[in-house]
């Protein structure tokens, strides 16, 4: 067993106790580092998605299974309070699933078990319905009414790169190049549990350069003299994290703040409610519109694969539609 451990080189200890689903659930998903033996270089990973996994594992204070008696049934009964309790939304309970699915799969790969059951059990299918994206007419709406706000360089990012909010929120100044004229997405801060994590971004994919386009570069040179401002008045008090947006005493924003002030801007200038998230669906309709190939968007937005990007370019819209008609309307006048 311990030779086998050190064969697989993923970090995760092995026990020879019986296995339990909380256990094993926990093991896995605490781990800090993960090697990766097909890219030679262990990546970090923050201690993430315990809320979710820990109830897909066994309700709280009742009996631990063990995961060669696990049954389908278990998981399905399961699964089913979760969706009729209405606490959690399908998708939270599809995460459920899908991460002791992912515990139970390395359990077969090490011979642990014959089957995964959670593959087995059924759930209903994920509302598809999105926010329809803006407009460029409203994107730039939104930009001219966001543009007292503290946080308008953030949205610029979002808007005009598509980037996820923690990529915008985990930004350093050390990966702004104002010479060369590029910004390298690298980082990412996003919440697991109490804390802020500040670390490598999702996938390689997301790792990538950008040009730094005129209204970028002004957007960053103003939060660059703000933030100035901010240091000087907080004193000793400033602490240095060296992040490009950061509260008045230098710590980063919490990513939760940053959708309260676009929900504000949007609700004080009436503008169509779309959510933060959505930022990154509207930077992808602009760039299929402007004729950007889907190859392009894919580098451009950070998608792993390139069907989540054909996704976006292949969801139709109620411009898209009228102007194909007009055209075919066009061909008997």
């Amino acid at each position: 067993m311990e030779a086998e451990r050190k064969r697989l080189g993923f970090g995760l200890d092995l026990v020879d106790e019986s296995w339990e689903a909380p256990h094993y659930e926990a093991r896995k998903l605490r781990w800090t580092q993960c090697q990766r033996p097909e890219h030679g270089r262990a990546r970090e990973r923050p201690p993430g998605r315990t809320r979710s996994v820990r109830p897909s594992a066994g309700p709280r204070g009742g009996a631990e299974r063990r995961l060669d008696r696990l049954t389908v049934a278990e998981v399905q009964t399961f699964l089913n309070a979760k969706i009729n309790s209405e606490d959690h939304a399908i998708g939270t309970v599809h995460v459920m699933r899908n991460v002791l699915s992912a515990a139970l799969t390395r359990a077969m790969r090490e011979e642990i078990i014959s089957r995964n059951v959670a593959r087995l059990a059924t759930l209903p299918a994920i509302d598809s319905k999105r926010n329809q994206p803006w407009t460029a007419d409203e994107a730039r709406a939104f930009l001219r009414a966001a543009r007292p706000d503290p946080l308008y360089p953030a949205f610029v990012l979002l808007l005009l790169y598509g980037l996820r909010r923690g990529e915008a929120l985990g930004l350093r100044w050390v990966d702004v190049d104002f010479e060369e004229g590029h910004v390298s997405i690298r980082r990412q801060l996003v919440r697991v549990g109490a804390e802020l994590h500040h670390g490598p971004v999702k996938t390689r994919a997301g790792n990538r350069s950008l040009p730094l386009l005129g209204i970028v570069r002004e957007a960053l040179e103003i939060q660059r003299g703000g933030q100035k401002i901010l240091k000087d008045e907080a004193g000793e008090s400033w602490v240095d994290t060296g992040l490009v947006f950061t509260t008045k005493s230098g710590r980063p924003i919490e990513p939760r703040n940053l959708a309260r002030s676009f929900a504000r801007i949007v609700q004080k200038n009436e503008l169509r409610p779309i959510r933060v998230r959505d930022l990154r669906h509207t930077a992808a309709s602009l760039l299929k519109k402007l004729g950007v190939s889907p190859r392009d968007a894919m580098e451009i937005l950070g998608h792993s694969r390139i069907s989540v990007t054909m996704e976006i370019y292949t969801h139709g819209d109620g411009e898209s539609r009228e102007n194909a008609l007009k055209r075919v309307n066009e061909l008997f006048e």
